[in-house]
């Protein structure tokens, strides 16, 4: 199969891109790397009968510190979440992320704003970005607004972007001294949608666990917050016993859909074991 015919748009500005998909009646995509969007292009999944392409809007680009938070632009590329040192040293859990995303020829076009407005439950950066606490900028006609990384993954392929809004920035708390971390997924071959995945950020403070962030991915709908495992781990020392403890709670924290590949029962063993190693990980950060 191939796409249907549709119109083309090349915004040089944010505005102008709203605009563009106003004018057409909301039936329009944006368009940056493509890589999820061009196959249901080609499968018909999606028919718009214009296409955005916000590839050479400038004000999409870039990584900046700014004060206590790290905006980066939702035009940076997958490759360049890798390599950047601005993300390396202040928003470390997308570094640690980035290699297990698909393979080099995805990474090189794919988007990180493209990943966290599709939504896909399997993928890496959107559990990671709700592991940093980050906030996402979304703008529209009247301006922009800012929605917590808790708020904006609402369903499967769903977010708070509304039609016709476009998200313009990602704003990541910086790590500071006291924060450790860690990230890995379990996947049959290493580019593959992960089994299950997870991201931590925890801080410390006396070698005790002062506050925490755990998301799985691939686990539901969308990334999900381990909240009883993080309630539990809150003014502890990783020792043996509180990973042990925390391991004993994620299956209550995660609801994995029926699935003929890995049943959930299969896929809360994974996230037992993918747990306690991460944890045991962040605990030897201390040593």
């Amino acid at each position: 199969m191939k796409a249907r015919a549709f119109s083309y748009a090349r915004p040089s500005t944010v505005m102008e891109a709203l605009e563009a998909f106003e004018g057409c009646g909301e039936d329009a995509s944006y368009i940056a790397g493509g890589q999820s969007l061009v196959p249901a292009l080609a499968l018909r999944l999606q028919a718009p009968q214009l296409l955005i392409d916000i590839a050479h809007i400038d004000a999409l680009r870039g990584v900046e510190l700014q004060g206590d938070w790290l905006r980066i632009g939702a035009l940076v590329r997958h490759c360049e979440v890798l390599s950047d040192p601005l993300i390396r040293q202040y928003a470390p859990l997308y570094s640690e992320a980035a290699p297990h995303v698909a393979h080099p020829a995805i990474r090189n076009k794919g988007t990180l704003g493209g990943s966290l407005s599709h939504a896909d439950p399997a993928s890496e950066f959107p559990a990671v970005t709700l592991a940093l606490g980050a906030e996402l900028e979304i703008a529209n006609r009247q301006g922009t607004r800012r929605v917590a990384a808790d708020d904006f993954f609402i369903d499967l392929f769903q977010t708070a972007i509304e039609p016709g809004e476009l998200l313009v920035a990602i704003h990541v708390p910086v790590v500071r001294p006291g924060h450790r971390w860690a990230f890995h997924e379990l996947a049959r071959r290493r580019g593959d949608f992960a089994l299950v995945g997870c991201g931590i950020l925890a801080e410390f403070a006396d070698d005790a666990v002062e506050n925490i962030r755990i998301a799985f991915f691939s686990v539901g709908s969308t990334p999900l917050r381990a909240r009883q495992v993080e309630k539990s781990l809150v003014g502890k020392r990783l020792d043996q016993a509180a990973i042990a403890a925390a391991q004993a709670l994620v299956g209550d924290d995660l609801d994995p859909p029926d699935d003929e590949q890995v049943p959930p029962a299969m896929k809360r063993h994974l996230a037992r074991v993918l747990l306690g190693r991460l944890l045991g990980q962040i605990a030897r950060q201390g040593s």
